[in-house]
């Protein structure tokens, strides 16, 4: 790259017939345009300018090396502005794995925007809750909730977005059950466990300065954020969502929000990709996302 940057100044002095008008045009000192061009010529062992106060001109061996540089300085220009271009326009197939309930909630509604700006770009989005290996199974990118796993050294983890979680149930199950006015009181309720645990969990809620970790059970245990919600929405029990993905059980008036004062520590997402050399759709898509997950999240 030096030896190139060499030559581009060596082109521009020999454009410019001189050492001033060139630096004024580089933006650069003309002594240290000068003593580049000289370390140049030292590299290379002969002398590619004859100097005097009036004129700069080339010698005979500074016309060979000119006419072999302007193509070489020509051709890498190209190739810059080309893929210049090319990040500008990003293509290929995107492939990415999503937990379902974000990529649903928060990400499909703006995800139009997104394939419209980069038309050049296909996706291929996986939406099972596994945890894909992102070398084995050829994925670009994956979006993870929770605290990620360990990752080998191969892998980066990117927070992307902070996710506040709250408290719903139905009105017809708010109105045949016990009193809900504090956390512990959720120990007499029927809780939605998102999480294998044999029907029991912890959850902490924290209300200003003050937090509280009560232990919960219930009938029904899933895997699923949205399973979890919708079965309180049908009256089953109490379940732990965020606002954007109740939204519609919220406007037709099957959840509502319990325990208003009290929340969940927010949940983190993160893009996990394999290293920090990464094409530019799936940059973009990162971006993307966390632009998504802005008007949601806490800050980071």
């Amino acid at each position: 790259m030096s030896l190139l940057s060499s030559m581009e100044l060596f082109v521009a002095v020999a454009n410019a017939r001189g050492f001033r008008r060139a630096a004024e045009t580089l933006d650069m000192p003309n002594s240290t345009l000068s003593r580049r061009i000289s370390e140049l010529e030292k590299e290379i062992g002969v002398r590619l300018f004859h100097r005097s106060t009036r004129k700069v001109e080339l010698t005979e061996a500074g016309q060979a090396y000119f006419r072999r540089c302007e193509s070489i300085v020509a051709e890498a220009r190209i190739a810059h502005e080309s893929l210049q271009e090319l990040a500008e326009r990003p293509s290929g197939t995107l492939r990415v794995s999503m937990p379902v309930d974000l990529a649903i909630s928060y990400l499909a509604p703006s995800l139009k925007a997104f394939g419209e700006q980069y038309p050049q770009i296909d996706f291929e989005m996986d939406l099972t809750p596994r945890r894909v290996d992102l070398v084995t199974d050829g994925f670009d990118c994956a979006i993870r909730m929770g605290t990620p796993p360990p990752t080998p050294s191969t892998l980066i983890a990117r927070q992307v977005g902070l996710l506040p979680r709250y408290l719903y149930a139905s009105p017809a199950y708010l109105r045949g059950a016990p009193p809900l006015k504090h956390p512990d009181d959720l120990a007499n309720h029927q809780c939605m466990i998102q999480f294998p645990g044999g029907g029991k969990a912890q959850w902490t809620l924290s209300s200003r300065k003050k937090t509280v970790t009560v232990d919960v059970s219930g009938r029904y245990t899933a895997n699923n954020v949205s399973m979890c919600r919708k079965m309180a929405a049908l009256g089953m029990g109490v379940a732990i969502s965020a606002g954007p993905e109740a939204l519609e059980e919220l406007e037709r008036g099957q959840l509502q929000r319990v325990l208003p004062e009290w929340d969940f520590s927010p949940i983190p997402v993160y893009a996990i990709i394999e290293s920090r050399l990464i094409p530019s759709r799936v940059r973009l898509f990162i971006d993307f996302v966390q632009a998504s997950l802005k008007g949601y999240s806490a800050p980071l």
